[in-house]
């Protein structure tokens, strides 16, 4: 199968995997242990926290370790909406799930609540977060990509807003770490979440950045681990593993940023050659290299994932619920009907997909649209 679904997930790196499974064997201990396999243990959380900083450039003291993007993402809002217990969140109509509907369970507990919606490009005007700001806003959250457009928002003007104004901002940069360039250095992002799984690295692990100064509380209670943030024995091998991630990345981040806009270029351009009434949703250039959302008219996305089977990874414009497919909330909040929504597919490259891989996809995949098009014209 060519797989083209890297923004779900990335395929483990062999490095890391050796690391994971280094851990694993030889590091067992557990981190709170005083003994000699418990030091280890925590060495190597120490160190991993130090590799997960230097690539965000930030302090070592400001990572603390989560099971992954939701629960960062969790601790950021909940913990911002415990601290205060009322008030005002601006985020946008376009946030991942784990984001978008861990602030509706806020507003269905008082929390008052702005969504931004994008405009055609599938940003967020800046403007737009300006205009909500309010005297009792306590946070904002704004993703730096969208998970299915690639759309990278307009971060560094929204993050100056919320600094003149003194409001947390939280930045959700899952899909952006590891694909594109990015730099905690002299940002004015508050809280920043980090998912390894996306950048060649283990499921089960993810980060929280917090700057010094800035004030959440924790949602579990247990033991003093994180810094009193987040209790549970840590995941030690998932930790050496996400600091593996790290360290590739900051060694080749620039081969996997020009290999996969190369590929991402030659895939649509063999895509519009043989379909040519397709259309690119969101911004031709200001996405993630590695990118492409696109509407097929006149077929349905969940119908060609299904027809390319174990040919081809892609993801559709649609989730279901109840029997029913319902079209995507981003693609919705463009402005997208119902039907172009769900006529639209995701295309996201990945560091070892090579040329031939994307001119042979890109072959199945117009011919898949082909069949399925004089299927429909067959029964119409």
């Amino acid at each position: 199968m060519i797989y083209l679904d890297n923004n779900a997930s990335t395929p483990v790196d062999p490095e890391v995997s050796d690391a994971i499974f280094s851990c694993i064997k030889r590091d067992f201990g557990n981190p709170s242990s005083v003994h000699m396999h418990g030091r280890r243990a925590k060495e190597i959380i120490e160190a991993s926290r130090k590799y997960v900083s230097d690539l965000l450039e930030c302090s070592q003291n400001e990572i603390f370790f989560t099971s992954g993007g939701t629960e960062a993402n969790n601790l950021a809002l909940l913990g911002t909406g415990m601290l205060h217990q009322t008030g005002h969140i601006i985020t946008s109509s376009i946030e991942h799930p784990s984001v978008f509907n861990t602030v509706r369970h806020l507003e269905s507990r008082g929390f008052e609540i702005t969504y931004i919606a994008a405009d055609s490009t599938g940003a967020v005007k800046p403007e737009d977060v300006s205009n909500a700001v309010r005297k009792n806003t306590i946070l904002i959250s704004i993703m730096h990509s969208n998970n299915e457009t690639g759309v990278l928002q307009p971060i560094e003007d929204i993050g100056a807003l919320a600094k003149k104004h003194a409001i947390p901002f939280h930045v959700d940069a899952a899909q952006s770490i590891g694909k594109s360039y990015f730099t905690l250095l002299n940002s004015s992002i508050d809280m920043l979440t980090v998912v390894p799984h996306k950048f060649y690295g283990p499921k089960g692990i993810g980060a929280l950045y917090i700057r010094s100064g800035c004030n959440v509380l924790p949602l579990m209670f247990g033991a003093d681990h994180e810094m009193g943030l987040r209790p549970g024995t840590e995941n030690v091998p998932g930790i050496a593993g996400f600091a593996k991630a790290c360290q590739l990345t900051m060694s080749d981040l620039k081969l996997r940023v020009s290999h996969t806009s190369h590929l991402s270029e030659i895939l649509f351009e063999k895509l519009l050659h043989g379909i040519t009434d397709i259309v690119l949703n969101g911004h031709n250039t200001n996405r993630l290299p590695n990118t492409l959302n696109i509407c097929i008219p006149g077929i349905s996305s969940d119908d060609l994932v299904n027809k390319l089977n174990d040919q081809v990874a892609i993801s559709s414009g649609s989730a279901c619920h109840s029997g029913k497919q319902i079209p995507s909330r981003v693609l919705k909040s463009m402005g997208l009907s119902d039907g172009e929504a769900l006529s639209s597919i995701r295309l996201s490259v990945g560091k070892d997909n090579t040329e031939d891989e994307i001119q042979k996809a890109a072959e199945i995949i117009v011919g898949a649209v082909r069949d399925l098009r004089k299927k429909t014209s067959d029964n119409s």
